[in-house]
């Protein structure tokens, strides 16, 4: 979220300094790839560029034929196969066993179409499915280019007409509900269409129950990752937008009303750190009933066995799914001492977790390194 917020900002100075502007999109990879569907990117006729869709090797020649399509008015589909030696013959010598697919559309009614829709998104933050028609072959009815916009709360915008209309918006709906992006080839009467169906995901929240020293460097890396960042503490001279001028939130709060103070949604992170035992009881109690997607707990494990166990005898119901739920000791085993590797320790947990990952290294992991899109 947090590039194409980038995005959306470039964007709108660029058309306020009236610059023509092309943008280019991953609309489909297969292999190894850098990037993966969905990165996009925005090109101007004068070689200013905004985001990214490799690691630098691409953009170059993005650019010139971004400045044909500037000149034609016509969206093209550029394919660069890097899973042959042939690659380094053309030029570019990317060597990455994989191929890309990229969209290049100048910044006509369909590409402002988009970046309305997903502006609207990061607003809002909210999820929202994009449709995208990126090849067609023979007649099917709908142009590349064209899209579809589905909402959160289900209000679609098709402006793919023909026989895709029907079977792209069902499909937009299965992966709003799945919350997974997918590429599609749909078989007409008359023709062939592939549409890259993106499910634009909202930032991820996460709410850190403690404002101690050692929660500022986890909401700075929070913030670099684009998260939606909650502080919370009970003490008024640490719970300040002063301490924690990247949050998004601050507030002053007793533990045991912390759950009437805040809206914590299944899709949040919560990390628990007060250093105080009774508060993070408190917390805890409150926590367990709601199904967020990480929980965890600083301190020993031992402690926090403690914790849930004076819960239980107290009468809090504690079964074996919400135990399960609960990181503690926080974070992953990176050896960390001090409190910025501690907080890069509990982020790439976090972001394991919610990526469905274990958090190992790359190179003993078995498979793909990225979730696949294609078919």
């Amino acid at each position: 979220m947090k590039e194409l917020r980038e995005i959306l900002d470039g964007y709108q100075k660029l058309k306020n300094r009236g610059e023509t502007i092309a943008l280019a999109t991953i609309v489909k990879a297969k292999g190894s790839t850098y990037r993966r569907p969905g990165a996009r990117m925005l090109l101007t006729r004068s070689g200013e560029m905004v985001g990214s869709i490799s690691g630098g090797c691409l953009e170059g020649d993005v650019l010139e034929r971004a400045k044909k399509v500037m000149d034609s008015g016509v969206p093209v589909l550029i394919s660069y196969d890097t899973s042959s030696d042939d690659d380094l013959v053309w030029g570019l010598g990317l060597g990455c066993a994989g191929i890309v697919h990229v969209l290049v559309e100048p910044m006509n009614q369909d590409a402002n179409r988009a970046v309305t829709f997903l502006a609207d998104c990061a607003r809002q933050d909210h999820t929202g499915v994009l449709a995208t028609v990126f090849r067609v072959e023979g007649s099917t009815g709908a142009g590349i280019g064209k899209r579809l916009m589905l909402g959160k709360n289900g209000g679609a915008q098709n402006h793919i007409e023909g026989e895709l209309a029907g079977p792209v918006l069902q499909d937009a709906q299965e992966a709003l509900r799945a919350g997974h992006s997918a590429v599609k080839t749909y078989q007409t009467s008359n023709g062939t269409a592939e549409v890259f169906i993106e499910v634009i995901q909202p930032a991820l929240p996460l709410v850190v129950l403690g404002a101690g020293h050692d929660a500022i460097p986890l909401v700075r890396l929070a913030k670099e990752l684009g998260w939606n960042v909650t502080v919370v503490d009970s003490r008024p001279a640490f719970a300040t937008k002063i301490r924690f001028p990247q949050a998004d939130r601050v507030i002053l709060s007793n533990p045991d009303e912390v759950s009437k103070r805040i809206n914590i949604e299944d899709n949040s992170a919560v990390v628990i750190m007060s250093h105080n035992y009774s508060h993070d009881r408190s917390y805890l109690q409150q926590l367990l009933s709601i199904p967020t997607r990480y929980l965890g707990v600083l301190g020993p494990k031992k402690r926090t066995q403690q914790l849930m166990e004076e819960l239980r005898k107290e009468g809090v119901s504690v079964n074996e799914e919400q135990a399960q739920r609960i990181y503690s000791p926080v974070g992953i085993d990176i050896g960390a001492e001090n409190s910025e590797e501690i907080a890069l320790s509990i982020i790439g947990e976090i972001q394991a977790v919610v990526a469905g990952r274990s958090g190992g290294l790359l190179r003993n992991r078995q498979g793909p390194i990225h979730e696949r899109t294609e078919n």
